[in-house]
């Protein structure tokens, strides 16, 4: 047994003699003498080729004669059986060995890895395991997974006394034999006969063996997440590993997307689509996830913690990057915590179009015939499958592509906007300035979107008819300045910030050239940007008919607060609560 502890570092603890001893002795002394034989990740077989050692910066031959099969006879003969997961093991230790067959099932390769039980590295997100909330972890093979799930399963039975019961299908958390290596502590394991029942015996778990916490390592069937879904709505915390590098990998699979909260495409009728600025056919998650936490191991030193799974989920299917949580570790034993922020993009000049582009004058309405060998099932896959690609579509580490993907209602870019009482000349300088992808047309049959001032929109009916019927949508600014200017074409490219309020088009709440629905909606909309969003005080609106304030409710729900209508008819009104 080895035995390391370096300052305040993790205590490393293994027993490589023990593994040693099942190799050939020309391997063995020649491992033993190795400068980094205490670094050992596993040694490799195959059958007529050289032994090879790796070591975590290189990998080594240790032998110049191949592999024979006495060799393979050899090590097989001093490990446990091969379960059905071509998986053996070396009793009361954490070492794994793997076997490739050949066709006829005889064994032709081994992969001796080194199994470390290293106390420790949960200190990391002790918080988190603390929290009692359930716990995914994710990461590419080999960056320590397995070891962090058996040191979180010692640290909830052993410092907060819970009962926790390991799922061990590969006996790769607690070791081989009947009895579990210390390396776990007070929590139990349970074995599982075939890879193919570990679902079942999660449920069997829970229901026999009344646990707190269940731990679960790798995760891979349709049937095991809903096992684990199932067991986190009986009120046990979940800790468990997933195959997937990054929380988007799991999305975008659709075995195990369930544990962050399934996926599925949602079809939004034209108004809802309008209100929203998106297109009519987006992506929503399907239900809460399994997993309330969801951990990327970057590194051993360096996690990604998405402490609210399903707000990751729902800003990734928005085309928006999270803002997780960044956690380092020093040698020290020192915890960091910093927020991974988007890359700022590159802003070089976007190319525009001399002609006109929209979506309407280049004809690109046609729809496009498909395939003849298509299914419509194969249809809805495909179209799922890209609306989940431009969702997790975004910039690259070093911000050198800026993704612009659609204008307000599924538009080509650069959006064809049609200026009204608006500055040409102020437009264009914030359109240069920002580089936004954004054309201005004179003519309204090529616009994808109308830009206005309110105040002379208002007394502009057949604007707004010719709008109505083009079905050419309208935004509106304030007044025709710089930051007003500004703040509505970033909105026009979904570019705005969320925690601004939403412009509204009065226009398409009032579907009519109503002055009195305009003057009834123009009274809302100042009472609550200059007054309840601004001070947070109530205020109560002018008498209205019943219709208008309907209208004026549908407002009120676009900047997300609250209003009822109280007081008798013909004196029937609106009051508005701040958030």
């Amino acid at each position: 047994m080895v035995e390391q502890a370096l300052g305040d570092r993790p205590l490393i603890t293994d027993n490589l003699d023990e593994l040693l001893k099942i190799l050939p002795e020309r391997l063995r002394s020649q491992i033993n003498t190795h400068p980094q034989c205490h670094q050992l990740i596993e040694v490799v077989m195959d059958l007529g080729r050289q032994p090879e050692a790796r070591f975590p910066e290189q990998a080594d031959y240790i032998s110049p004669d191949p592999i024979s099969r006495e060799d393979l006879d050899y090590c097989i003969e001093r490990v446990s059986h091969f379960s059905g997961d071509n998986r053996a093991g070396i009793e009361r230790t954490l070492h794994r060995i793997s076997a490739m067959r050949n066709r006829q099932g005889e064994i032709i390769g081994l992969t001796c890895r080194v199994g470390r039980a290293v106390l420790g590295t949960t200190e990391i997100i002790r918080d988190l395991v603390e929290s009692g909330r359930s716990i995914l972890m994710l990461g590419r093979p080999g960056v320590g997974k397995t070891t962090a799930l058996r040191e979180i399963a010692r640290v909830l039975a052993d410092d907060f006394l819970k009962r926790v019961v390991i799922i061990d299908t590969s006996n790769e958390i607690a070791g081989d034999g009947d009895i579990p290596h210390p390396a776990i502590g007070r929590a139990r394991r349970m074995q599982v006969a075939r890879p193919e029942l570990q679902h079942q015996v999660m449920i069997e778990a829970v229901e026999n063996h009344m646990p707190e916490v269940i731990v679960i390592d790798e995760i891979g069937t349709e049937l095991e997440a809903a096992a684990a879904r199932t067991i986190a709505e009986r009120g046990v915390q979940l800790i468990g590993t997933a195959h997937g590098n990054r929380i988007e990998n799991l999305m975008k699979n659709p075995t195990l997307s369930d544990l962050v909260g399934g996926i599925q495409s949602v079809t939004l009728g034209d108004d809802e689509a309008r209100r929203r600025g998106s297109q009519k056919s987006i992506l929503e998650r399907k239900a809460p996830p399994t997993f309330d936490i969801a951990v990327e191991m970057l590194e051993r030193t360096r996690w990604i913690v998405h402490e609210e799974v399903a707000n990751t989920i729902d800003s990734l299917l928005r085309g928006r990057p999270p803002h997780p949580q960044v956690r380092t570790i020093s040698e020290k034993g020192k915890v960091t915590i910093t927020h991974e922020l988007s890359p700022t993009p590159n802003l070089e000049p976007t190319p525009i179009a001399s002609a006109p582009s929209g979506w309407r004058s280049s004809g690109r309405m046609q729809p496009v015939p498909a395939p003849a060998v298509s299914t419509p099932a194969q249809s809805d896959r495909n179209e799922f499958q890209r609306l989940l690609d431009t969702s997790l579509q975004q910039p690259d580490p070093y911000g050198n592509l800026l993704h612009y993907t659609a204008g307000p209602n599924g538009e080509d870019l650069p959006l064809q906007v049609y200026p009204y009482a608006v500055s040409r000349s102020q437009l264009d300088q914030v359109i240069t300035t920002l580089n936004l992808p954004i054309v201005l047309t004179k003519d309204i049959d090529h616009a994808d979107v109308i830009l206005a001032v309110r105040s002379h929109l208002k007394h502009h009916s057949k604007l707004r008819h010719l709008a109505k019927s083009r079905q050419v949508p309208i935004h509106t600014i304030q007044s025709s300045t710089i930051p007003q200017i500004a703040r509505g074409l970033h909105r026009l490219v979904n570019m705005d910030d969320p925690s601004t309020p939403e412009l509204v088009d009065l226009t398409l709440l009032t579907g009519s050239s109503s002055d009195d629905e305009m003057e009834a909606l123009e009274e809302a909309r100042l009472a609550v940007e200059q007054i309840v969003i601004p001070k947070r005080q109530p205020v109560e609106l002018l008498p209205r008919s019943a219709s208008i304030r309907k209208m004026q409710h549908e407002l009120i729900e676009h900047y997300r607060l609250q209003s009822r209508s109280f007081g008798e008819d013909p004196n029937r009104r609106l009051r508005i609560y701040p958030a």
